[in-house]
């Protein structure tokens, strides 16, 4: 995931329409739902790539991502089962795959955190209170890193850096709906709708 490419740049900070975000439902479910493409509960790799490539991203990304994503979740989201070599992920027990070092705004149920959504910005923007630069990113990570979690690093790393290229705006702020819309999935659709007018102009 080290050579992100895209065909996407948001040069401008996408609105996103904001609805209230269920506190008592699995909402990483919904997060990942969006690249269940056949929507029969399982994510394969080439379904992970085809939500890539349908949000925009080049060849070189969508491929590292349904490779590391999947080979990552898998044997998480399938306690119990005997390994896969297609790398399937349940969506129904997503949150089975939760790692370390992250911004705990999903708790260990999958659940939206509120409070620690807007930790987010209380703590780290301070260029612009609803959105972050890309050293304020760098240093939320930092400070959500656990200690010998390199895994959980590693994990946080790919995901914050895919969405800071794909979304930042042409000043290279990450704004605060942008995260937001990730939180819940609504940015994806968002981002394929974008992607697909564009590809019929």
């Amino acid at each position: 995931m080290a050579a992100i490419s895209s065909s996407t740049n948001h040069s401008n900070n996408p609105k996103v329409d904001e609805k209230p975000i269920p506190h008592d439902q699995n909402v990483l479910q919904k997060h990942v739902e969006f690249f269940d493409r056949n929507q029969d509960g399982i994510i394969y790799p080439w379904e992970t790539f085809q939500g890539f490539r349908a949000i925009g991203c080049g060849y070189l990304l969508s491929s590292a991502a349904a490779i590391f994503i999947n080979a990552s979740l898998s044997s998480k989201t399938r306690p119990g089962k005997f390994p896969s070599p297609l790398l399937p992920i349940e969506v129904k027990n997503i949150q089975k795959a939760k790692h370390g070092s992250d911004s705990s705004v999903y708790d260990s149920e999958g659940r939206f955190v509120p409070s620690k959504f807007e930790e987010i910005f209380r703590k780290h923007a301070r260029t612009h209170p609803d959105a972050l630069t890309s050293d304020e990113l760098r240093e939320m990570l930092k400070a959500n890193r656990e200690a010998k979690d390199y895994s959980g690093w590693l994990a946080s790393f790919s995901e914050w850096k895919a969405l800071y290229v794909l979304c930042k705006d042409s000043n290279g702020l990450l704004h605060r709906e942008t995260i937001r819309a990730a939180y819940d999935g609504s940015l994806f659709e968002k981002m394929e709708k974008e992607h697909s007018q564009k590809k019929n102009k």
